[in-house]
C-alpha cells in the first residue's frame, strides 16, 4: 500500500498541469501544446517564417546541393533549374499542409486524427518520431564537425590532437570532442518555446547570411573570377540508360524529398502565425529566394576555390580547414574561418533544435499528452542522440543514411492523404472538439482507426519501394522501370495515395465529414476569424447545448449540458 501511494505521488508530480481558465486541459488526448492555439500565443510574423525557412537554407546541405546534380551529369544551368523548380514545389506543398494550421491552429500531431483516426494517428506519428531521433543525432554530428573547425581556429594544435580511440571506434577524438561540445552548447535552446524563436532566427539570418556573402566575395576576389567548375557542361555518360529529362526529374524529386519531413510538420509552426499574409510573405521570400541564392553562392564559392587551391571543395568544413591550412595559417585566416564556421555551427544548432528536437517534442506530446509537452519531448529527442550514436551511422553505414534521405517515399503518401482529406472530402471544415475525445467523436472511426488511410498509404509507396531498394544497394544493372518510378517517387506517392483515399471514401463513405462546432469552445479564434470560419465567437455562447466556455471579466465558466461546472 505504501508503494502504491508513493507511485501515485510520483505520477501526480510528473503529470503536466494545464491552466483550465485557458482551456489547457491535460488528459489522454490533450495538453497545452496540443490544443488549438489562442490568439495570445500566435506570435509569428513574416520574419519568423522567413527565419524558419532560412535555417533550412543557410546550411551545409543546401550549400552542397549543386554538387549533387553536377555529379549526376547535369550542367550548371540544368542544376540551377532543378533547384529553382524544387524550391517552388516545396513552397507549394508546404502551403497546402500549413494552411490547416493557419485556419484551425492545430499541428501535424492533431491534424492526423481526423484522417487516420484517434489511435490510427499513432502510425504517422511514429514515423516522424523515428526520423526526428535519427536526424537530430546526425545533425548533432555534422554540427560537431563545424565546432571542431572553430576549436582548431582558436587552438591550432587541436587539429593534431592524438586519437585516443581504438581501431574499432569509427571516429577520432577531435570529431567526438566537437560532437560533445556542440551537443552541450545546443542544450539551453531546448527551453525556448516556438513563440520566442524570433531572436535566434534574426541572429542566424544575419550571421550566417553575411558570412556566406563575405566568403563568396573573398573567394572571387582572391581567384580573380570563377573557376572552371562554373562552366561545367553536361557530362552524362554515353551509355547511361537515363537522359537529361529523367535526371532532371530525379533531381527535382530528390530536392523535394530532402525537405519532405519539414513539409509534413508545416502546420506545427504555421499555427503560430498572426495572419495568413505573414506566412505567405515569409515562406516565399525565404523558402524560394533564400534557398536558391544559398545554392548559387555555394556553387560560385566552390568554383572560385577550385581556381585558388586546384581542387573542388564542396564540404564547407573541408574548405575552411584548407583555408587556414589545418590551423597552421595566419591569425587573420584563422579569425575569418572562426567567424564562418561559428555562423554555420549556430545555424546547424538552431535548425536542429527547431526542425528535429522541437518537432520531435510535439510528436511525442501526441503519444503521451499527460506527461510530455514540447519542452520535455524536445529534451527526450535530444538525449536520444547518445542512444542513436551518429558516429556509427555517419562513418560506417552510408547506406543507412541514403535510406533516411529517401524516406520521402513514405512521407509523400502521408501528405497526399492529408491534402485529399482536408480539401476534397471535408471541404476545409473540421470539428475541433471531436479531435480531443474518443467518446462520441466523429474521428474515432472503427476502434480508433480509419482503415481507409492504411491501404491508401501503402498504395502510395508500394510502386516506388523497389526503386529505392535497388538505388540504395547500388545495383549495377537495375530494372529501368523501377528506377524511373523512384525518380518520381514524391509525386507518385502524393497523387496515388490521395486518389486511393478519395476512392475508398466514395465507396465506403463517412457520414457528416464536413461538420464543424457550433461555437468556439477553446477560445481559438478572434471575432473576425470566427465569422470567417462560421462558428459563434467565444463570448457569445448559448447557455444550453454543446459543451462550451463563457468568458467573464474575472473568470471562465464552463457550461456542460446546461449546468455550470
Amino acid at each position: 500500500m505504501g508503494l502504491r501511494k508513493r507511485l501515485t505521488s510520483v505520477d501526480q508530480k510528473i503529470r503536466l498541469k494545464g491552466n483550465d481558465e485557458e482551456h489547457e486541459q491535460t488528459d489522454a488526448w490533450s495538453n497545452r501544446d496540443l490544443i488549438p492555439l489562442p490568439p495570445s500565443r500566435r506570435t509569428w510574423g513574416w520574419f519568423n517564417f522567413f527565419g524558419f525557412w532560412a535555417i533550412a537554407s543557410l546550411n551545409l546541405s543546401n550549400w552542397q546541393t549543386p554538387n549533387t546534380y553536377l555529379t549526376m551529369g547535369l550542367s550548371v544551368p540544368q542544376a540551377m533549374l532543378v533547384i529553382v523548380i524544387s524550391r517552388l514545389l516545396i513552397a507549394l506543398f508546404s502551403a497546402v499542409i500549413a494552411w490547416i494550421g493557419l485556419k484551425w491552429h492545430i499541428g501535424f500531431t492533431v491534424q492526423n486524427r481526423y484522417s487516420w483516426g484517434m489511435k490510427g494517428s499513432f502510425i504517422p506519428l511514429s514515423q516522424r518520431i523515428l526520423l526526428n531521433f535519427i536526424w537530430n543525432a546526425v545533425q548533432c554530428w555534422n554540427g560537431g564537425r563545424l565546432v571542431a573547425v572553430c576549436l582548431t581556429a582558436i587552438w591550432p594544435s587541436f587539429a593534431q590532437i592524438k586519437n585516443t580511440f581504438g581501431p574499432n571506434m569509427p571516429t577520432t577524438t577531435d570529431q567526438f570532442v566537437g560532437f560533445v561540445v556542440f551537443w552541450f552548447l545546443s542544450t539551453p535552446f531546448l527551453w525556448l518555446r516556438p513563440e520566442n524563436f524570433k531572436v535566434p532566427f534574426l541572429i542566424v539570418c544575419v550571421w550566417c547570411g553575411v558570412g556566406m556573402l563575405a566568403w563568396m566575395i573573398w573567394a572571387l576576389s582572391v581567384a580573380k573570377g570563377v573557376g572552371p567548375l562554373w562552366n561545367s557542361g553536361q557530362t552524362i555518360p554515353t551509355g547511361s540508360p537515363f537522359g537529361t529529362s529523367w535526371l532532371i526529374m530525379a533531381g527535382i524529386n530528390q530536392g523535394i524529398g530532402s525537405l519532405a519531413a519539414g513539409i509534413t510538420n508545416g502546420s506545427d509552426f504555421s499555427r503560430y502565425s498572426r495572419s495568413r499574409r505573414s506566412y505567405i510573405y515569409g515562406t516565399i521570400s525565404s523558402c524560394v529566394v533564400t534557398g536558391v541564392l544559398v545554392s548559387l553562392i555555394g556553387l560560385v564559392t566552390a568554383s572560385a576555390a577550385q581556381k585558388i587551391y586546384g581542387e573542388v571543395y564542396w564540404n564547407p568544413p573541408d574548405l575552411l580547414m584548407r583555408m587556414m591550412d589545418s590551423g597552421r595559417g595566419s591569425s587573420k585566416a584563422r579569425a575569418g574561418v572562426f567567424f564562418l564556421s561559428a555562423g554555420f555551427a549556430f545555424t546547424a544548432m538552431f535548425e536542429n533544435i527547431c526542425g528535429n528536437s522541437i518537432a520531435g517534442g510535439i510528436d511525442l506530446a501526441g503519444l503521451f499528452p499527460r506527461y510530455i509537452d514540447i519542452r520535455r519531448g524536445a529534451i527526450i529527442t535530444f538525449v536520444a542522440a547518445w542512444v542513436v550514436q551518429p558516429w556509427q551511422l555517419i562513418n560506417k553505414a552510408t547506406t543507412f543514411i541514403a535510406v533516411l534521405s529517401s524516406f520521402s517515399v513514405f512521407l509523400a503518401p502521408l501528405i497526399g492523404i492529408m491534402a485529399c482529406d482536408y480539401y476534397m472530402l471535408r471541404k476545409r471544415r473540421i470539428r475541433l472538439s471531436h479531435l480531443y475525445r474518443t467518446h462520441d467523436s466523429s474521428y474515432y472511426f472503427w476502434k480508433g482507426v480509419n482503415w481507409r488511410a492504411i491501404p491508401a498509404w501503402i498504395c502510395g509507396w508500394a510502386p516506388t519501394i523497389g526503386g529505392l531498394v535497388v538505388t540504395v544497394r547500388r545495383d549495377l544493372n537495375p530494372p529501368k522501370a523501377l528506377v524511373q518510378l523512384y525518380y518520381t517517387a514524391f509525386l507518385i506517392g502524393f497523387f496515388i495515395s490521395a486518389l486511393v483515399f478519395y476512392a475508398l471514401n466514395i465507396l465506403f463513405p463517412v457520414q457528416k465529414m464536413d461538420q464543424i462546432d457550433d461555437v468556439d469552445i477553446y477560445g481559438t479564434f478572434t471575432e473576425a476569424e470566427a465569422k470567417r470560419v462560421g462558428v459563434a465567437p467565444f463570448e457569445e455562447l448559448p447557455i444550453n447545448g454543446l459543451a462550451a466556455g463563457r468568458k467573464s471579466s474575472e473568470k471562465t465558466v464552463v457550461v456542460q449540458d446546461g449546468k455550470g461546472v
